[in-house]
This record gives structure tokens, C-alpha cells and sequence, in this order.
């Protein structure tokens, strides 16, 4: 089956599309293509004002999600054109949309998440059954509903005797714990806290926006860590809670941006040291919370998304994770930032089979649960395709 697996991350910089040959086993999935379509400048505002309750409203909420939708469409198009096929010869998309709110805590109100880009326009303008939200019915299992990746990440990488973490450094930092075969344990996950999304937001800060994000480190690589900064920021109570958890700009975002640069001005940092201490701060979580949640030693830690190919936090990740090797997804042939756009090929993949797809080892949730809801295409799985009857001449 030929799918499309669409992600939009907590960067929001932009949609990654892949599109993936999988057949009965997903492990034995085969990429065909895959594109990376960026915001303009102007989406990516607009998507941001939505992260805060005071400033995102319903009319801008309902607008974006149906532009999201648009450029969703526009990216499985792209990504089928790179393949060299039609959508005819496409069977299912998957898309995750874009998270604006996640708040999954016990002490919410509701416990409730939202991702946008709605799946209507998808198949309107792809003519492709799409699956979409897939993480509410997890939430509603009382789950995290994240992290989702999880599942192929056992899928791909569990190993008979090595103990591995398969580590995805997106705007936030999320780990998935593998046991070995051989040991029995059960795989695990929970977001560890702030990935790229703080270094970005220093990077963008320094350079008056001119900059998304600090490409190579080199703003952090020019700066020094300041001891003093990194243990308040470590004080964070997230940091502390034990897993399943997850976290989102809710807890790390702009907001907490702005108040580590106010307090780095306190102290009298240049701006390369609020760069290098926030890149610290993640290297620093991540590596607290294999010390503190992780009840056995990791022989590999995978490394993934954006944050692994920024030099500097990968140094400071090796240091504070030895003896443990690091690798990167393409050391398995997995270009790295298509992995969790082709997770959620294999997620549309399992809920159009009608299996479940979560793991409740690492979501919380209370049993596995079919993930996502459908919205049939003209190019449905299982449909003859066929003329509506009034352009066959018949009343």
C-alpha cells in the first residue's frame, strides 16, 4: 500500500512529507520520496499567535485550520510529483496537522489536545483517504497522547541483547526506552522536556529574527554556558515529574523564552551565552532523565529530528551520555527528518487495518486504541471508482 505520512512539529517550520511502499509488515516499508515544504514567513506568525489563549482567537483558529489543510494538500502532492506518480496510484494519507494546544496534565481543567490542518480540504484537493487526529482517542483512553512515534520506533529499532533509546530532539525532546528482547522489558516513553524550540527562540532573538534557528550552533558555539542559569532553568517541575508526561510550548515556550533571556540580562550575559546555556539546558534534561527515569544503563541512544544535526548539542549530548554510543537515524538508512512524517504513514496504515497503534507503555492510556479518524476520498480503499450518477446521464 502506498501511503503519505504528513507532519507539521512543534517547530512549525514547516510540513514534511513522505511517501512510503508498506506492506504487510511496516518494518519492511520502503521510502519512495520525501519533501520538505517550509512556512513563509507570514503562516509561521500566524501559527504562532495561536500558541497563546490570549491572542489566538476562534476566527484565527478556524482559518488556519482550513489554510493548514491547503498546504497539507499542497505537500502530498509535492511529494507524490517527487516519486513520479499520481495520486490515482496513492491509497491512504496520514496526517498529524499541527499542534496548537496540549494540556494532558492532571491538574487541567479538562484534559484535552488539539492539532489543526483540517482533513476535509486534504482529500478534496487530493482525492485521497486521509486519516488525521491521531491523538485524541489516546487522550480519551486516558493517555498523553504522546508520544505516537513510539510505535515505530519499536517497531525499527528494538535489538535482541542492546538496551537502546531512540532520541527525537524536535522543538520538544521526547525519548522512547528499548529494552532489550532478551531482558523482557517493556518499551516506554515520555518527552523529556525542551528540545530545539528554546535554542531557536534564542537564535531568533539574537539576530532580530533573521534567523529561525542557530544552524551548526554556531551562535551557542561562540558563547559560555553559565552554571548559574542552567541550575534554575533545571529547576523546572516538569523536569522532576516521573513519566508517562509530556509537555509542549505550554510549558516551554516564547513565554519561558523570554523570561531565560530576561534573567540571563540579570546576570549579565552576552547574548552567544543565553545561546549556549539553553543549548546545555537541553543536552542537560535529556541526560537527567535517563539518570532519573531510566533504571537501566542504554548501551545506544539513537539520535533524531532537528536537534541532531546541531553540532554543539550533539558534543554536549555525548559527554554527559557516555559510555552510551550515539548514532543517527540515517546510520539505519532513515533520513532523519522524514522518520516522524513516515510514523504516521505506518499509524494510517495500522487504523485503515483497523489495529491498534499506541502503545500504553508509553502514552499512559489504559488499553491500545485504533488511532485517528477517517475522511473517505474519491479514491477510497475499497470503493469502485465510478461517476456520480448524475454524470452518467441518470437522474
Amino acid at each position: 500500500m502506498k501511503v503519505i505520512g504528513l507532519m507539521s512539529g512543534t517547530s512549525a517550520d514547516g510540513i514534511d512529507a513522505v511517501l512510503v511502499d508498506i506492506p504487510e509488515d511496516v518494518r519492511e516499508f520502503r521510502l519512495l520520496a520525501y519533501v520538505h515544504e517550509p512556512y513563509s514567513d507570514e503562516v509561521r506568525r500566524r501559527i504562532f499567535r495561536l500558541f497563546s489563549p490570549k491572542r489566538g482567537t476562534v476566527d484565527q483558529i478556524c482559518q488556519m485550520n482550513f489554510l493548514l489543510g491547503g498546504l497539507l494538500a499542497r505537500a502530498a502532492l509535492e511529494v507524490v510529483a517527487a516519486a513520479g506518480l499520481s495520486p490515482e496510484e496513492v491509497d491512504l494519507i496520514g496526517s498529524h496537522g499541527q499542534t496548537i494546544w496540549h494540556a494532558v496534565d492532571e491538574d487541567s481543567p479538562v484534559k484535552s489536545t488539539l492539532q489543526i490542518g483540517e482533513p476535509g480540504v486534504i482529500v478534496e484537493r487530493t482525492g485521497i483517504t486521509t486519516v488525521a487526529d491521531f491523538r485524541t482517542r489516546d487522550v480519551a483512553a486516558g493517555g498523553q497522547g504522546a508520544p505516537l512515534v513510539s510505535y515505530l520506533d519499536h517497531l525499527l529499532f528494538t535489538h535482541e541483547t542492546l538496551n537502546r533509546a531512540v532520541q527525537n530532539i524536535g522543538g520538544i525532546a521526547n525519548v522512547t526506552v528499548l529494552p532489550s528482547r532478551q531482558s523482557g522489558g517493556e518499551p516506554f516513553a515520555f518527552d523529556t522536556g525542551p528540545g530545539v524550540m528554546l535554542i531557536d527562540y534564542a537564535a531568533s532573538r539574537a539576530t532580530g529574527g533573521r534567523w529561525r534557528y542557530d544552524q551548526d550552533g554556531a551562535l551557542a558555539a561562540t558563547g559560555q554556558v553559565s552554571g548559574d542559569l542552567l541550575e534554575e532553568l533545571l529547576a523546572h517541575p516538569y523536569l522532576q515529574k516521573s513519566p508517562p508526561k509530556t509537555t509542549g510550548r505550554e510549558e516551554f515556550g516564547v513565554h519561558f523564552g523570554v523570561k531565560a533571556w530576561a534573567r540571563g540580562q540579570e546576570l549579565g550575559l552576552r547574548a552567544a551565552d543565553v545561546a549556549a546555556t539553553l543549548t546545555a539546558f537541553t543536552a542537560a534534561s535529556i541526560a537527567r532523565a535517563y539518570r532519573d527515569f531510566i533504571a537501566f544503563s542504554v548501551d545506544e541512544v539513537i539520535l533524531g529530528g532537528g536537534g541532531s544535526h546541531n553540532p554543539i548539542l550533539v558534543r554536549l549530548l555525548a559527554q554527559r551520555l557516555s559510555p552510551a554510543r550515539l548514532l543517527r537515524h540515517e546510520d539505519f538508512g532513515i533520513p532523519g527528518q522524514a522518520k516522524e512524517a513516515i510514523a504516521f504513514a505506518a499509524l494510517a496504515y495500522e487504523t485503515i487495518r483497523g489495529r491498534p497503534s499506541n502503545l500504553p507503555g508509553c502514552t499512559g492510556a489504559s488499553h491500545p486504541v485504533i488511532q485517528g479518524k477517517i475522511v473517505p476520498g474519491r479514491l477510497a480503499i475499497g470503493v469502485r471508482k465510478q461517476a456520480p450518477a448524475q454524470e452518467q446521464g441518470q437522474a
